[in-house]
């Protein structure tokens, strides 16, 4: 983040510092922290963020299976929200797909003729 340490120092040093308050042993001990931190990287698909917090994680006592199955939680979620997230105008498009044939509605979007 060398831009932001040129440009914007001192947002630079407030995300250090948010970063090093998290970080730390508080409820959660770092390595679940870190875990964490490994599933949302996968889900933001960040793939630096998943590298430098799988080596973070390893260091606090993760074993490699721990990081498999904290990247395998992040896959389930993502996998499900496909399901979950076709509701429109109060109907899941699944449904409407799947529907019965000769039941089907006229498009009021772009897919129409």
């Amino acid at each position: 983040m060398s831009f932001l340490n040129e440009m914007l120092p001192e947002t630079a040093e407030a995300f250090g510092q948010m970063r090093n308050s998290i970080f730390k042993d508080g409820f959660l001990d770092l390595k679940t922290k870190e875990l964490i931190a490994i599933a949302s990287s996968v889900l933001m698909r960040c793939q630096f963020c998943v590298d430098v917090h799988s080596q973070r994680a390893a260091a606090a006592g993760a074993a490699k299976e721990e990081i498999a199955e904290a990247i395998s939680v992040a896959m389930f979620v993502a996998a499900g929200s496909q399901i979950g997230w076709t509701n429109v105008y109060g109907e899941n498009v699944y449904d409407k797909i799947f529907e019965k044939d000769g039941e089907e509605e006229d498009c009021c979007c772009c897919c129409e003729d």
